[in-house]
This record gives C-alpha cells, sequence and structure tokens, in this order.
C-alpha cells in the first residue's frame, strides 16, 4: 500500500528521527507524495491551587525559539531528499493538534515515534503516540 500524503509528527527525538527516516522511505515508494512536517508546540504552564502562576516571558521565548530550530533542523534534513514536504510549527496539545492537522489535510497515514524527549519538552509531550493511535481514523505507523 502506497501512501500519497504523509504527515509526520516531529519533536526531534531520537524517535521521531527515525520515524523522519520511515516517512522519507514511504515518500521516495510513492510518485508524487508529499510530507506535512508538524512540530507541535506549547508554553508551560504552572498551576499553584486553581489559579496559573505567570511564566516569565523569557521562558516563553525560549520554547518558541526551540520549536523554530526543530522545524529549520527537520527541513534541512529534508531538503537533501528528492522528496516534496511542507514543514510548520502549531502551538497547541500535540495529539489534538496533529489529528486535527491530519483531518483538514486530507492526510492518509501518520508517522509518529514511540516517545518524545524528556526535559525542557517533556511538559508538552506526555503520551502523544498513544493519544493519536487511540483516536486516529487513518493507518497509525509509530516508529521505535
Amino acid at each position: 500500500m502506497l501512501f500519497s500524503k504523509i504527515l509526520l509528527a516531529y519533536d526531534g527525538s531520537k524517535a521521531s528521527n527515525k520515524a523522519l527516516e520511515r516517512a522519507i522511505e514511504l515518500a521516495k515508494a510513492a510518485p508524487d507524495a508529499v510530507i506535512d512536517v508538524v512540530h507541535v508546540f506549547d508554553f508551560p504552564r504552572v498551576f499553584i491551587g486553581e489559579g496559573m502562576a505567570p511564566i516569565p516571558a523569557s521562558v516563553n521565548q525560549d520554547f518558541y525559539e526551540l520549536a523554530e530550530q526543530t522545524v529549520a533542523e527537520v527541513k534541512k534534513r529534508l531538503d537533501g531528499e528528492g522528496v516534496a514536504y511542507n514543514a510548520e510549527m502549531i502551538q497547541g496539545g500535540p495529539a489534538e493538534v496533529i489529528l486535527e492537522y491530519a483531518k483538514e489535510k486530507g492526510n492518509d497515514l501518520i508517522v509518529i515515534g514511540s516517545r518524545g524527549l524528556g526535559g525542557i519538552r517533556e511538559f508538552v509531550l506526555g503520551s502523544v503516540s498513544h493519544n493519536v493511535v487511540q483516536h486516529a481514523t487513518i493507518p497509525v505507523l509509530v516508529v521505535k
């Protein structure tokens, strides 16, 4: 089975880099295939009781710059592969954004790493691949 509109969820982790390699292989196997790369980021939130504590603007800027670097990294890798692609970063909850993007763009496959990065990005990721698999209406390839 060949896929022509492949959605790659990319966060820069080891697993998402393996997912990138697999998406490239799939795109090269299908004439006119396009990889839609989505890097989803969100700003951290700290709750104290029932309220939300303010986050310094510098922290939010760090998250935004990290997202930009991640998208630049994936574009650089894809530029030399000879495949058509679109790459963008979107703010929001990763699983929800990935599923909504796939629906809006008419993707026929989602490729995602089995787990994301820890550390600063752990605020954003959680169990994204699990949520995507559970709620997707199209095939999902989870790459380990």
